[in-house]
């Protein structure tokens, strides 16, 4: 595998290779071993690491990049880290936070992508899935633009400034790219109509594939709003994203 010729052109004029190795695993497999797999899969030529806060592994993940760098298998420059900010730190003032609580279990500088990992924001805390007395998960409400651009107000006497969030977290240099995950269309149009947008999303990502013309017509011949993955114990939240007709 040739890393090197397979990538593509970001919005902002980064590259990200085509092929990333995810690191999900369930809750049963040993955190430990995705230092031995993330090892392993850089030692197979994957430049592309994906990984995320609700993963509960990027402090494995981080010690496997930085071994391997470590070793000159690769330089930092070589590795496209990304990560993503959970529902639980939508709230505007915890987003740039959390990104950084993710740097200091890596052990890096930067992310290269850093995602919106669901439009669905929860109860802000430390839980990933905060749950009430009888087992429902509790909701929180933000604007999904204000996750990217926020209006805050100084104490001193002056008129409201615009703080940027996960534009914010980009220009602080701790994420190269910013973007979303499991977007749908009317929420992705949401941002990018957004007055005064500084930085578009670089991606939305969900699925990607390279498909022949012949695929295409068996894939039209399907049911478009068939979901593989559904989340339904989160379909009552105002912003779920499967509801709409892609």
């Amino acid at each position: 595998m040739d890393p090197k010729y397979q990538r593509v052109e970001l919005n902002d004029g980064h590259f990200m290779p085509v092929l990333g190795f995810g690191t999900y695993a369930p809750p049963e497999v040993p955190r430990n071993r995705a230092v031995e797999v993330t090892k392993l899969a850089i030692e197979a030529g994957f430049r592309h690491i994906d990984s995320a806060y609700l993963y509960n592994n990027e402090e494995q993940v981080g010690l496997a990049i930085r071994s391997k760098i470590a070793d000159g298998s690769v330089k930092r420059e070589d590795i496209f880290y990304t990560s993503k900010l959970w529902c639980t730190f939508f709230q505007p003032q915890m987003v740039q936070p959390a990104l950084e609580s993710s740097l200091k279990k890596l052990q890096l500088d930067y992310v290269d992508l850093y995602l919106l990992h669901f439009p669905m924001a929860l109860q802000p805390g430390e839980t990933p899935l905060p749950k009430d007395e009888n087992g429902k998960v509790i909701f929180d409400t933000v604007d999904l633009c204000a996750i990217w651009e926020v209006s805050a107000w100084r104490t001193e006497h002056r008129k409201g400034r615009q703080e940027e969030v996960m534009e914010k977290c980009k220009d602080a240099g701790l994420a190269k790219s910013i973007g979303v995950s499991n977007f749908n269309r009317r929420q992705l149009e949401m941002i990018l109509n957004k007055p005064g947008l500084k930085y578009k999303p670089v991606c939305n990502q969900v699925f990607e594939f390279q498909l022949t013309s012949e695929d295409m017509k068996v894939l039209d011949g399907l049911n478009r709003n068939y979901r593989y993955v559904v989340m339904d114990f989160l379909m009552d939240h105002p912003d779920y994203p499967f509801s709409d007709e892609y």
